[in-house]
């Protein structure tokens, strides 16, 4: 007790003689440290491949990346290539196969990627001799097999099919095409059409044509000598043949002369994402990118203390999250800012994104803001010079744009000399409230109310692809809601011979990505409803609904069904469903006639009791169900569902759906269903409900 007293007089006492210290006082900046980079050093090879190399001891590993410096290329009628391309470089050589090739990398520990500009990996020192072996052997020897692009076409049109209806991808779609056009490399979309337009000797041409060792950097880091880095390069690479690649130049894009709203409705959407956008003259590894990374930062690029997440999140709660970016590039650079937020703030959240625009151009930034943001890049720089792979990239973009030698050396020091001034005249520059294009994506019902913010004062509509958009045509005179539904029952067998399936049982496959699963379906007695999901003969999923109450199995979790899931069950379970709409709570209306592909379809908005909405698109030449959008989830979570159905198959006098897709926020579910028995002999206890 006394050591505890005698703590405190102590500790009073210097308290007493200390100076006062007033908190509410921030200290002053300190002067910007002194970062000590390690040295890059390079070399060129006599057939114009330029060697960097960054030694690092610290563990027996090497990494080696090829990076050609070449122009963009427009791809018109074939946009994908490119990627393509570089994808297949890795999946076979003149003497490997792409299984021998994997199989090498994987007995050496190593790593090997492939890309539209190049190669890179790395290995443990010791097998950096093998390595190199495998990797000069499918840069300088590639044979891109027919097969795999069979198979990367296959993967990629997939890809596709989901993101025509992911909200994001549609975004960034619209908001290239509104920056950049059609006919600059930027503002191309990759498509079906492009995609299957795709053939080995496009892939074989660019290669032949842009892989030189005159447009190529290859950095080395890792545990190697400058000397062995400068042998490896001769031994494996010296051999490359230099050509010249081709320049290419296009028309700079501009900011519109005035704001341009674009808008691509997607039906049923909760959330709008937004992207305010333009491209901007911007280069690389400059003075002014550093100060224009900080106005970004300011503005949206630093996470909760930037000015849009404290105005549209913590102020507003229009969303959970709100960002800018501004991107400097040697063609054309761009300014971003967005969100997602909900449909029915949608015009004031852009409201706020110009205003927070408009605040940096007119007004300079406290200086207190400047020296947090300051402190953050500080904070960012530091740990980026960890990474030895940092070093390589530094001295990379030293030589490619071709700046001072000690620019990274000395970034600090030209960071902490940016001015309040500095910020406001590249707002001045870069930040364009009144040229910009605004991009929205969501429900329709919210188009109307962005005119506003359009110079023309009309609100672009578009396609997912760009393509312009078409409104719904009214259905002919005389055609009912009641009309499309008997026609899609007719198409399904009719309501006679579908009222005689008491039970039915389903197999099929589920197909999603790499992973296959077997799906059983069974119904029983109109009433009674089971479908288990397997991999390898393990369940995997399993719901079970006896008639009146229902539970799911996941992973070996048992919950119980909702009310809204029981209904949808019951629903399952009436083969004429579609004439009792009204007994499971829903309010059908047809609104209209849309294209599903190149095929009219008559459009059904399906309105539950609380208010959940699917919208149905029936053939108009053949009755039957062609896609179904719906929306699951709320808020920040709600997610985009679309159903496609591609293919029906007869039994016993009866159609079912024998192949349909679900896409469902951007993860695509493929359904095949091989065997359909009608009124099998099913029993009672696989439907009880424990």
């Amino acid at each position: 007790m006394k050591y505890i007293f005698s703590t405190i007089a102590i500790a009073t006492l210097l308290m007493a003689c200390s100076p006062k210290v007033d908190r509410s006082i921030v200290p002053a900046a300190g002067p910007a440290p002194v970062i000590q980079i390690g040295q890059a050093q390079q070399v060129q090879l006599a057939n114009g491949l330029k060697l960097i190399v960054v030694e690092n001891h610290k563990l027996p590993r090497v990494s080696y990346n090829m990076t050609l410096d070449l122009d963009p290329i427009q791809e018109g009628s074939k946009s994908g290539y490119v990627s393509m391309a570089g994808d297949l470089i890795g999946t076979g050589t003149t003497s490997r196969t792409k299984a021998q090739i994997d199989e090498s990398v994987d007995y050496i520990g190593a790593s090997l990627g492939t890309g539209g500009n190049g190669v890179f990996g790395s290995c443990l020192k010791k097998h950096s001799e093998k390595f190199l072996e495998l990797m000069s052997d499918v840069l300088l020897n590639p044979s891109f097999p027919e097969e795999e692009l069979e198979k990367t076409k296959k993967q990629t049109l997939s890809g596709l099919a989901s993101s025509k209806t992911d909200p994001g991808s549609i975004s960034d779609n619209l908001s290239s095409i509104a920056n950049y056009g059609a006919n600059h490399p930027y503002g191309e979309l990759m498509t079906e059409s492009t995609v299957t337009n795709i053939t080995s000797d496009d892939l074989v041409n660019y290669y032949q044509k842009n892989f030189k060792p005159g447009v190529a950097y290859l950095v080395v880091v890792g545990d190697i000598t400058f000397t062995d880095a400068k042998a490896q390069a001769d031994k494996y690479f010296g051999t490359w043949k230099d050509a010249k690649v081709a320049e290419r130049k296009f028309t700079q894009p501009t900011a519109p002369a005035g704001n341009r709203v674009v808008f691509s409705p997607i039906p049923g959407a909760v959330q709008s994402v937004i992207d305010i956008t333009y491209p901007i003259d911007l280069k690389p590894g400059t003075q002014d990118a550093i100060v224009a990374s900080l106005l970004n930062n300011i503005l949206g690029g630093s996470g909760f203390q930037a000015r849009l997440m404290q105005n549209l999140r913590e102020d507003k709660a229009y969303t959970y999250g709100a960002y800018s970016s501004i991107s400097p590039d040697e063609v054309i650079g761009n300014f971003s800012a967005g969100a997602s937020v909900r449909n029915e703030v949608t015009d004031s959240a852009i409201v706020q994104f110009m205003y927070e625009m408009e605040r940096l151009v007119n007004e300079p930034v406290a200086d207190s803001t400047m020296q947090t943001m300051k402190n953050i890049m500080t904070g960012n720089f530091a740990r980026s010079l960890e990474r030895p792979q940092t070093i390589a990239n530094f001295a990379l973009n030293i030589e490619k744009y071709n700046l001072p030698k000690d620019f990274y050396q000395t970034y600090l020091q030209k960071l902490n000399a940016v001015t309040a001034a500095d910020v406001q005249a590249m707002a001045k520059r870069v930040i364009k409230p009144s040229n910009c294009n605004i991009t929205v994506v969501g429900n329709k019902d919210v188009a109307p109310k962005l005119a506003q913010f359009a110079a023309s004062g009309k609100v672009e509509m578009l396609n997912y692809d760009g393509t312009p958009f078409s409104e719904i045509k009214p259905a002919p005179a005389g055609v009912t809601v009641s009309d499309v539904l008997n026609n899609y029952l007719n198409a399904m067998g009719g309501a006679e011979a579908l009222s005689k399936v008491k039970s039915f049982e389903q197999n099929g496959a589920l197909a999603m990505g790499p992973m296959s699963m077997a799906v059983n379906i069974k119904m029983k007695d109109n009433s009674k409803m089971k479908m288990t999901v397997s991999m390898a003969g393990m369940e995997a999923m399993k719901n079970v609904y006896d008639g009146a109450k229902g539970n799911t199995y996941q992973m070996g979790q048992k919950s119980a069904m909702e009310e809204g899931d029981l209904m949808d069950s019951r629903m399952q379970c009436d083969m004429l469903g579609e004439l009792h709409y009204a007994q499971y709570g829903i309010t059908p209306s047809l609104l209209g006639i849309d294209k599903v592909g190149d095929e009219n379809a008559y459009v059904v908005q399906l309105t539950k009791a609380n208010g959940e909405v699917t919208t149905d698109y029936f053939s108009v030449a053949t009755g039957l169900r062609l896609k179904s959008v719906s929306v699951e989830g709320e808020g920040e979570e709600a997610m985009l569902v679309e159903t496609v159905y591609s293919e029906y198959a007869m039994q016993d006098g009866v159609k079912y759906v024998k192949k349909m897709s679900i896409n469902q926020g951007g993860q695509v579910m493929e359904f095949t269903y091989n065997e359909m028995k009608i009124n099998p002999k099913l029993d009672d206890k696989e439907f009880v409900v424990e």
